[in-house]
């Protein structure tokens, strides 16, 4: 059986303030669907979001960040298990830093675990240990959390669910004539040292994130598949039913 990463973000779990409960339960039934094709690893932002929800910091200052960081992780989890449970499937926590994804010793053993919940239909999901991490050991964002778990739990495909449908050929913002570019067999440098530019108050990315993340697997031979998070309609076509409707194939392979 395949595996894939399910890579959502803070824009797409919060909305208002708060943990926006109706669009996790979609996600939640989208991954059980996805379940009886492909083993499933999610790398879930939200954590500090949750947080917020408990305790009104200002998140601009680090150590506030990484406060509300571990006061919420217990809280999106606990949301994220009981929405689980209605399926019957058991979730478990697996926090990473940089340093973990730096070494080897390190990988093989979050390889193991996730290996031994998998093994056992256990749906891992992962995040950075915000809590924790300093500059020299951050991550940085989870886009690019998601690409090293997908390299090295050797998944066949991350699939990164945004408040960004697709890769446009022009910023669809500014531009009401930019067309969706559905297959990408590579990427522009230029595009990598672009400004990132996130669009919501609780993200660290971008398109730019999202680029760097495809990227970097494009050169593992792996596949990326970018859709809306807010409407699931695009990836559960490609992913259930094998028809590219919308959102945008990062892929070496001809399609």
């Amino acid at each position: 059986m395949k595996r894939v990463v399910v890579k959502v973000g803070s824009a797409v779990l919060t909305q208002d303030g708060e943990i926006a409960l109706r669009r996790m339960q979609s996600l939640v039934n989208f991954l059980t669907e996805l379940r009886d094709k492909y083993e499933v690893i999610l790398v879930s932002s939200g954590a500090v979001a949750g947080g917020y929800t408990k305790l009104k910091l200002d998140r601009t200052v680090i150590a506030n960040k990484q406060a509300l960081a571990a006061i919420g992780q217990p809280v999106l989890m606990e949301r994220y298990a009981k929405k689980f449970e209605k399926h019957n499937i058991i979730t478990a926590q697996v926090l990473v830093t940089a340093a973990n994804l730096n070494k080897a010793d390190d990988i093989q053993r979050v390889r193991n675990t996730v290996e031994t919940l998998i093994e056992n239909g256990v749906i891992p999901i992962v995040n950075e240990n915000d809590a924790t991490a300093t500059d020299e050991l951050e991550v940085g964002d989870n886009d690019q959390l998601s690409a090293y778990i997908t390299k090295h739990t050797d998944a066949d495909m991350l699939i990164i669910l945004s408040d960004i449908d697709a890769f446009y050929d022009a910023d669809p913002r500014k531009n009401s004539g930019a067309h969706v570019l559905k297959v990408v067999h590579s990427i522009d440098k230029e595009m990598l040292t672009q400004e990132v530019t996130p669009n919501n108050v609780f993200a660290t990315g971008g398109i730019v994130t999202k680029l760097k993340a495809a990227a970097y697997l494009l050169e593992d031979n792996r596949d990326t598949f970018l859709a809306s998070g807010f409407d699931l309609s695009d990836v559960r076509s490609f992913m259930l039913d094998g028809v590219h409707k919308g959102g945008t194939l990062f892929t070496k392979a001809d399609r």
